[in-house]
């Protein structure tokens, strides 16, 4: 059961200013005292099974360590992920086998389903991948205003019908859900809202996966008290939420530092901790697709505003700097996932650093591990100019 305790709470946001002023930043410093239920064990056994599988690498680069005055530096590399270019096919992969294991239990067999989604790009392909290698199910996929067509020829190619919505996400989100009523149609989303929680909450113990991974890798590589930061991109926070669920339900230890990543055009997860509810935004232009989400999900709200040490919004310019560094350093990192090296240097360096790096308890020998969510290659916007998602 969640923990609804959220005393010392100390909300900050200043105007964003690259050169001469902090970033947009929250900070909550009773997050790392708060605790809730794990994830079920069931997931670890589930992805190993599956054709493809492998361990994604955590790649360690002392360059970036030395520049944050830090201990250890890893970025969790997620490029390639079951055969896609992200880490979106965990969750996918494991709501799916939930979906039609009911199904089977409630008609004896497997009828005929179509699965519904809305989705910016790597969502949307692993739920097309997953129903094409089941083979008995077709998948219809609502894409926003503004996604880029190389992104939903990945999605066509993959057999899934697709659907351009003239709109925001959350356009294509309810133009989804309305399709998904349709008979032999379930809607799978990852992210909820009243009514609809119980297969998010599937796509979010899907991702426990990732976490495992790291804790083992970790392990291996000398680093036994694990991390003292985790930085993860937020969209509509279902990734962000696992990662709470992952280090805010593991016993002994010390816990780490949590730091929710967004652009600064699509900060509703910023907005919402500042604010104390959930807070929609109207999203603007970002190369950060996967982040460009107005509303976060209701599943996700209450293990964000309880459980995230510190938020921070970026710009677009700064995801591209660090996806530029990623690369240097051998690591193929789009926008979204070079958003949390981005996010974790405007948390550790600049104007206000000490104070920022004091809330999140942050020294020169700390371990950061940073999840690089999607490779160079989920991003068209990389070689060609992004397309207005106003």
């Amino acid at each position: 059961m969640l923990d609804q305790g959220t005393a010392g709470r100390h909300p900050e946001r200043v105007p964003d200013n690259r050169s001469s002023s902090p970033p947009p930043w929250y900070t909550h410093p009773a997050a790392r005292t708060w605790r809730c239920a794990p994830a079920p064990a069931e997931v670890q056994t589930f992805h190993p099974q599956l054709p493809g599988y492998a361990t994604t690498p955590l790649v360690e680069i002392p360059a970036l360590a030395r520049e944050l005055g830090v201990g250890r530096l890893f970025v969790k590399d997620e490029s390639s992920r079951l055969g896609l270019p992200a880490f979106k096919a965990l969750g996918a992969s494991w709501a799916i086998h939930r979906v039609l294991a009911e199904r089977v239990a409630a008609h004896g067999a497997h009828a005929p389903l179509t699965l519904v989604t809305a989705t910016d790009g790597n969502h949307g392909r692993a739920v097309a991948r997953m129903a094409r290698s089941l083979g008995s199910l077709t998948t219809h996929v609502f894409v926003p205003q503004g996604v880029h067509p190389a992104a939903v020829a990945a999605i066509t190619a993959e057999g899934a019908q697709v659907t351009e919505v003239e709109g925001s996400y959350d356009d294509a989100v309810r133009r989804a859900s309305d399709a998904a009523r349709a008979p032999d149609a379930v809607l799978v989303q990852d992210s909820s809202w009243p009514g609809y929680a119980r297969i998010p909450g599937w796509i979010v113990e899907g991702y426990a996966t990732l976490f495992a991974e790291i804790d083992t890798q970790l392990t291996d590589a000398g680093a036994h008290q694990g991390p003292g930061l985790v930085a993860v991109p937020v969209g509509v926070g279902s990734l962000a939420q696992a990662c709470v669920t992952h280090y805010r339900s593991r016993p002994g230890g010390p816990p780490p530092a949590l730091l929710a990543v967004e652009p600064d055009a699509a900060a509703c997860a910023l907005e919402s901790l500042v604010r104390g509810e959930p807070t929609p935004v109207e999203t603007g232009t970002t190369t950060m697709a996967g982040l460009n989400c107005g509303t976060l999900s209701h599943l996700a709200w209450p293990y964000l505003r309880d459980g995230l040490d510190a938020a921070v919004a970026v710009t677009d310019a700064d995801s591209a700097d660090a996806a530029r560094d990623l690369a240097a350093h051998g690591v193929s990192s789009g926008p979204c996932g070079a958003a949390s090296l981005a996010g974790t240097r405007a948390a550790l360096t600049g104007p206000g650093a000490t104070e920022r790096r004091t809330a999140l308890g942050i020294g020169p020998a700390a371990t950061v591990v940073l999840l690089s969510t999607e490779g160079t290659a989920a991003n068209p916007h990389l070689t060609a100019p992004p397309m207005s998602t106003a």
